[in-house]
């Protein structure tokens, strides 16, 4: 079985990156993470994402709030964000405190500016095949693994297992016009097992630690996991138990170093991009 490992993709992204750098001209992108409360997971994705964008060159302004924070009070912070001439791009670190209303940001944050696909804009033109639109990092992140590793999505079942609007529904929009055949599963879907092994690409984004072994697998298969969970001993894991693809599975991504390895290039791809479009 072939790990595909998220360095190679990301050294392939870089490339891209460095072109649009060149094109700004000196001009350095800024980026604004929003963070409300203190989420491990948040804190962890942030961490990464300030570091890839010093890696690669770019800035990194970090907006952290606490967790009481009121709504209003929120809003209106996240408003002077969005306004603000100097930042190129945003990613609003989520799910956020139940009392805060996420459509209400999603419907404030400029489509310009939404480096992680969360505006009604760009969530419209990823469905609606129109790639001026910035794709949520993470879906887009696995369509870069799968053509680093040369795999043509042309007439293959992709088979997803997870319907939010993070991986599972905009993976499913990028996939089809990759010219897939795709196949959404969730929680409800009878015959999960089944459906899975019909699968020539399985994505697992459902985010269950090891919902998923080898058994959901076809044979020869390939497995795409999305999932960052920690297991029962404290350490990182996938949807995917790992080690049940052994002779089953012909390639995997692990984790940790697949796709999340990928995510924040992606971002920093999108961030060189608004900069690009803005300068």
């Amino acid at each position: 079985m072939i790990a595909m490992k998220g360095a190679e993709v990301s050294a392939k992204i870089k490339e891209e990156i460095d072109k649009k750098l060149e094109q700004l001209e000196g001009y350095i992108p800024v980026l604004a993470i929003v963070r409300v409360g203190e989420n491990p997971d948040d804190i962890s994705y942030e961490k990464g994402a300030v570091k890839r964008m010093e890696k690669l060159g770019m800035k990194t302004k970090v907006f952290t709030y606490p967790a009481d924070i009121s709504s209003q009070e929120f809003k209106s912070r996240f408003a002077e964000i969005n306004q603000d001439a100097e930042v190129d791009g945003i990613l609003l670190l989520r799910p956020l405190p139940k009392h805060i209303c996420e459509k209400d940001i999603e419907k404030i944050i400029s489509p310009d500016k939404d480096l992680d696909g969360i505006s009604p804009e760009n969530i419209a033109k990823v469905f609606a095949g129109d790639e001026s639109g910035f794709a949520p990092c993470t879906a887009e992140a696995v369509i870069h693994v799968l053509k680093a590793n040369h795999i043509d999505l042309t007439g293959k079942k992709m088979t997803i297992v997870g319907r939010s609007m993070v991986v599972g529904k905009p993976l499913a929009m990028l996939a089809l016009k990759e010219n897939a055949t795709v196949t959404v599963c969730h929680t409800r879907t009878e015959d999960l097992k089944e459906t899975c092994q019909n699968g020539d690409i399985l994505v697992a984004a459902a985010g269950k630690a090891k919902m998923l072994d080898g058994s959901y697998v076809k044979q020869d298969g390939i497995v795409v996991d999305v999932g960052i969970n920690v297991d029962e001993n404290g350490k990182l894991c996938g949807d995917v138990d790992f080690q049940s693809l052994e002779g089953i599975a012909s390639m995997a991504t692990p984790v940790p170093g697949g796709v999340g390895a990928v995510t924040t290039s992606v971002l920093a791809m999108h961030l060189a991009e608004a900069a690009c479009r803005r300068h």
